[in-house]
Order: structure tokens, then C-alpha cells, then sequence
């Protein structure tokens, strides 16, 4: 099994309060999450958690925020903070934390409406950072292009490099093909994950990417 375990970070730059703000976040939220009685845990979920058919009526937009901070599994939960450990950081360090939010926020929101568009007669509540952190990694790949995402290959406990357009290239395929595949299928038949949120969500981040890049000239920023 391969899995990314970090990158090249900025040298210098803001603080990335946020980028580990959100992970402290979203663990808390789990935590709280998961110590409601089962009942009720299910009804935390349906509460706050997006339900594309709702958000396609107009009821409950609030759920496109709530629901980026909420996850279905401990796996699920680790997956996304793990990719949002590695590669949050650079950029908040390029834009500062007040629009790191912004940005971090809206990508979510537009994650989540890309879902409802390909998906609004569902009933199942979406929930998870992915779609907020794809926006991340659309931003990242072109921000930081000369970037290289660690590897590690467990079986053996080997760390290699890849340069990060590779990996994210790869990724955003991976993501549109599956999405591609689910089209017309019921959420259930889907198998749970909202393929679309990842794919609005990284493009959307690759729009603001380009808007960054030529705002804060991040090919003049080094990295280490």
C-alpha cells in the first residue's frame, strides 16, 4: 500500500493556524460526534449533515458549511486529515489565514453544490472535509507545480518522491472517472461517496490556484 506522508513546504510565510485549526476541529467534532448515544449520533448526521435533495428545495443551506466538519468513520476522518495536513499549510502560509478561510469555506460550499447539481434527488446526508480539501489540492497543484508529495510504500517502509502534478494529476482522474461512472445511479448504488464534491471542489480550487499564483507570485517562494 502507497500513501502520501507529507510534501515540500514554504519557507517562511504566515502560520498555518487554520490549516491545523481545522484538523484540531474536525477531530473534536468527531470526538463529540461519536460520544452521543447511537440514536442519536444518526440524527446529529441527518441534522447537520448535506442532503442534496433539501439543499436542490432551498431548505437547510446551512448544511453545505456544517457538514464539512463532519465524517462518517474514523478512516474517513484520518484519510481527509491527513490531506489536509500536507498540503493546507503552503498555502495558507502564501495567502495568510483570513483568506485561507474564505477560501477553505467556499471551496466546501461549491463542493457540496456540485454534488447536489449531479445528484439532487438524494437523501442521504454528504459529510466530510474532501470536498474542501480537494479545493485545496486544486489550488496546491497549480500554486506550488516544483512541489514533491512523500510516499511511502509500507509493505517495504520505503519514502520516495513524486513531483505533486503527478499525484494530483492522477488523483483528479481517479475522482472524474468514478464520477463519471455513478452518473444516473442512486446514492446507495454509488456506494456512499460523493465523487462530484471532489471533482467541484478540485476545480474550483485550480480557478482560485490561478488566482493566487498571480497575485502572490508563489513561483518566486521556496520551498524545503
Amino acid at each position: 500500500m502507497i500513501f502520501p506522508v507529507g510534501d515540500d513546504n514554504v519557507e517562511g510565510g504566515h502560520p498555518p493556524v487554520l490549516s491545523y485549526g481545522f484538523l484540531l476541529l474536525n477531530v473534536g467534532v468527531f470526538l463529540f460526534q461519536n460520544s452521543l448515544p447511537k440514536g442519536t449520533q444518526a440524527a446529529f448526521v441527518e441534522t447537520w449533515g448535506a442532503i442534496p435533495y433539501e439543499i436542490a428545495q432551498g431548505v437547510d443551506l446551512q448544511t453545505l458549511v456544517t457538514s464539512i466538519f463532519l465524517h462518517g468513520s474514523w478512516l474517513h476522518l484520518l484519510t481527509n486529515m491527513l490531506y489536509l495536513w500536507i498540503f493546507a499549510d503552503n498555502i495558507e502560509a502564501v495567502v495568510g489565514s483570513g483568506r485561507f478561510l474564505i477560501f477553505y469555506l467556499f471551496g466546501g460550499m461549491v463542493a457540496g453544490l456540485a454534488q447536489v447539481v449531479f445528484n439532487p434527488l438524494s437523501g442521504m446526508p454528504c459529510v466530510g472535509a474532501s470536498g474542501a480539501i480537494a479545493a485545496v489540492m486544486g489550488a496546491y497543484v497549480v500554486m506550488f507545480p516544483g512541489s514533491r508529495i512523500k510516499m511511502l510504500f509500507i509493505l517495504l517502509l520505503i519514502i520516495f518522491y513524486i513531483p505533486s502534478w503527478i499525484f494530483l494529476g492522477v488523483w483528479f482522474l481517479q475522482q472524474t472517472l468514478a464520477g463519471l461512472e455513478v452518473l444516473g445511479m442512486s446514492s446507495k448504488d454509488a456506494g456512499g461517496i460523493a465523487w462530484w464534491a471532489h471533482i467541484g471542489g478540485f476545480l474550483f480550487g485550480l480557478a482560485m490556484g490561478i488566482y493566487f499564483r498571480s497575485r502572490y507570485h508563489t513561483t518566486r517562494i521556496r520551498l524545503h
